[in-house]
């Protein structure tokens, strides 16, 4: 049975392309679907590594530079398929104490807990910034993606446990996480959890190596999208 994905008047348009991608139609299915993802999220990581392993380092000196005395990759851990978890690599774009302070500034908090987020976030450095406005932060993740805890598309991997989830959440830890997904480039950070479960739901339900592909591209697409639009 198809899940039913409740979406506001604004993301119709947006989710009727996603139903175009008919589950029955996909060539692949099962372990031989899985083999072929993997297959393809080594083939365009390694094939890219050329340009992101570079950038991560200017990046890093960057960060070094402008933020003395702190690393420049954020360690987190994440949960991951079968409610795993692991841990997730990121350029950091917060001040080195932003963990402590999110209890400071939880008044501010425009999602429902446990997600956190904040317009205009204090905690986020001036590079830091510029990293999350473009989506830089993510790149050191590709490590990630080549040690098979993630994929390049699938679920966001969150940072609460499964303990947190309901019932019904817990389906989209039947696949691996993804660095981008279907809410990356609909709702992007501005959706409640719930929400975003409904837009990974759907995912899940019609994988296939074409909307993988249809995906990342759109990512590309919502990232100039959202930099245009500050």
């Amino acid at each position: 049975m198809e899940t039913s994905v409740r979406m506001s008047p604004v993301m119709t348009i947006d989710y009727a392309w996603v139903r175009k991608f008919d589950p029955k139609k996909r060539l692949l299915t099962g372990p031989a679907y899985h083999s072929v993802k993997r297959v393809f999220d080594l083939f365009i990581t390694i094939l890219s590594a050329p340009v992101w392993i570079p950038l991560i380092g200017v990046i890093a000196l960057i960060i070094k530079i402008t933020s003395p005395g702190a690393p420049a990759i954020f360690v987190q851990y994440r949960t991951g398929k079968g409610g795993q978890r692991f841990r997730m690599y990121k350029f950091r774009s917060m001040v080195p104490n932003a963990e402590e302070l999110k209890v400071k500034y939880a008044h501010l908090n425009e999602l429902k807990w446990p997600d956190f987020k904040i317009t205009n976030d204090p905690r986020i450095t001036p590079v830091g910034r510029f990293l999350r406005k473009t989506s830089l932060d993510e790149i050191p993740q590709l490590f990630n993606v080549l040690r098979g805890e993630m994929s390049l598309v699938g679920p966001r991997p969150t940072s609460f446990g499964p303990d947190t989830y309901k019932l019904w959440h817990t389906e989209r830890l039947d696949v691996a996480p993804g660095l981008t997904g279907l809410w990356q480039i609909i709702g992007r950070a501005s959706m409640e959890f719930d929400d975003r479960l409904r837009l990974d739901i759907a995912y899940i339900e019609r994988r296939s190596i074409w909307l993988d592909t249809n995906i990342l591209f759109q990512t590309v697409f919502a990232v100039f999208k959202q930099r245009g639009a500050h």
